[in-house]
């Protein structure tokens, strides 16, 4: 329940600086404009799409791998765990790649990618802890 409110945080920001970058919102509150520099550079974009857009993708995927991992047979089954903690890790893989951008490339800091990539942390570590606690349940019975 965790990663799945974690993931849902995570979506509503990734939608916002994406609704922003697309133009359906006109003001993106940051408070220095730092947000501003790195949505707009060169950086904000990949293969042609807005970088937020992969983060509504990939935080709607973890959602939906948190919930169902809640419901039915897949809460008794290891796979959601191991889903979530590979959705998790390639988007910590990719925020830490896009932080090292900010500092070293872009010399800014959007605060809201900062407060994503610190959800993106917390969902792996939820994963990693439940697929441990569910290697504690098979090991002792």
């Amino acid at each position: 329940m965790i990663a799945a409110v974690l993931a849902l945080v995570g979506l509503f920001l990734s939608l916002y600086l994406w609704l922003w970058k697309i133009g359906v919102l006109g003001v993106l509150a940051c408070g220095d404009g730092a947000c501003e520099t790195v949505q707009l550079s060169e950086y904000g974009e990949l293969f042609g799409v807005p970088v937020a857009f992969y983060g509504v993708v990939g935080y709607g995927a973890m959602l939906a791998v948190s919930l169902v991992g809640l419901h039915g047979a897949a809460a008794r089954q290891r796979w959601p765990t191991v889903g979530l903690a590979a959705l998790a890790g390639v988007g910590v893989a990719f925020s830490g790649y896009l932080t090292y951008l900010e500092a070293a490339v872009i010399h800014a800091w959007c605060r809201w990618c900062i407060v994503s990539a610190i959800v993106v942390v917390a969902i792996l570590a939820t994963a990693l802890a439940g697929w441990r606690r569910r290697a504690w349940e098979r090991a002792v019975g």
